[in-house]
């Protein structure tokens, strides 16, 4: 079946869009893929939603605020897609299937105490309605109230596009986010994933919080300035890092204050290599070392994110392109493969990936209204 797969990440910048034909199992063709910038009043409106989501006390309604964010991102993403198609000579009648991941405003993981809770926001049947393609949707529930994590979900479509691709196990796959995530591969074939620490949303928190723009460009400012150890020990204090995998982060799980005493400069640079070492620290986790770490996302840009991990990871670390992927598109293609997995009824989560005590079917689909 040919599918569109849309991927909006916790970093607020964009749409991203790929098609795959697919069975769910084997990737029979590759269609296009691409991105387009979030409108700036519907990430306002997502950074607002976020912050609510924070403050949303269990037991009680979800905020306001949730329906209007649902309903903008089906509208961004319908309109995305509409030109994104029309651009690549496809309609929406050459799909058969559309994957929406929705909007992250809120992800806890579990405890011993508590199951998790995840929030994903987009209006699946408003898309379908617009559309006109059944759209899965809702990716993450299922598997946190059956107490897995929710996260990552993208490990199963890295084995099916490194094994795509002729890769020698075992390797391993970063994709660095807002948090940065790990899939090791072993040389069986066997998953084992999880969230290695914070990606890009504390450096883009950072710039952010000083008026200094939403990112690092470049890694221009990391790059003039220098780590502080003292800094880096105390990140590192983080209860997250006793935990076994798998196991799964929020963006916010992470506070500034270890660098707020720091010039921005030595902030930057501490945090890429905060980065860098809880990566190197996940990639140990795995039975084999990798051959090879893949990375995709957009920490791939960063030039002192990429040199930090050559220097602290024990295998070649190589931008996802010098194996022939789309590195910006790998989520989009992977919640396309997702949903044709979710329509064939196959696993989309497994003990290695999220926790959960079998694999797990997830996600649910809708058709267009009559």
């Amino acid at each position: 079946m040919r599918v569109l797969g849309f991927m909006t990440g916790t970093s607020l910048d964009a749409v991203d869009m790929a098609v795959l034909e697919t069975d769910g199992e084997a990737i029979t063709a590759f269609g296009p893929a691409g991105e387009r910038k979030l409108t700036e009043g519907v990430r306002n409106l997502l950074l607002e939603t976020t912050h609510q989501a924070l403050k949303w006390p269990r037991g009680v309604p979800a905020p306001v605020i949730f329906a209007e964010a649902a309903a903008a991102v089906a509208q961004e993403h319908f309109e995305a897609a509409d030109e994104f198609l029309a651009a690549n000579g496809l309609t929406w009648s050459d799909l058969d299937l559309v994957g929406m991941h929705g909007q992250t405003v809120l992800h806890e993981r579990p405890t011993p105490e508590r199951v998790g809770r995840t929030v994903q926001l987009g209006d699946a049947q408003a898309l379908a309605d617009r559309c006109g393609v059944p759209v899965a949707f809702d990716f993450r529930t299922a598997d946190v109230a059956a107490g897995g994590e929710g996260a990552p979900l993208a490990p199963i479509y890295h084995r099916a596009r490194a094994l795509a691709s002729g890769l020698t196990l075992p390797v391993a796959v970063l994709n660095v986010g807002g948090v940065a995530n790990v899939t090791l591969i072993d040389g069986e074939g066997d998953l084992l994933a999880f969230d290695t620490g914070p990606g890009n949303g504390m450096i883009d928190l950072l710039l952010q919080a000083h008026g200094t723009g939403r990112y690092d460009e470049g890694g221009k400012l990391a790059a003039s300035g220098w780590v502080d150890e003292d800094a880096l020990q105390t990140l590192f204090d983080h209860p997250y890092f006793a935990a076994p995998p798998p196991k799964s982060l929020d963006r916010y799980d992470f506070a500034l204050d270890a660098v707020a005493d720091l010039s921005l400069p030595d902030a930057a640079a501490t945090l890429v290599a905060f980065t860098a070492r809880t990566v190197a620290l996940g990639v140990a986790q795995g039975k084999q070392r990798p051959t090879a770490l893949i990375v995709c996302g957009g920490g791939r840009h960063n030039p002192q994110i990429m040199k930090a991990l050559a220097e602290v990871v024990p295998c070649d670390v190589k931008a996802a392109e010098d194996y022939g992927w789309r590195g910006d598109s790998i989520e989009a293609e992977a919640f396309a493969y997702l949903a044709a997995r979710t329509a064939k009824g196959l696993p989309i989560s497994f003990p290695g990936t999220t926790g959960v005590k079998a694999p797990m079917t997830g996600g649910r689909i809708v058709t267009p209204s009559a």
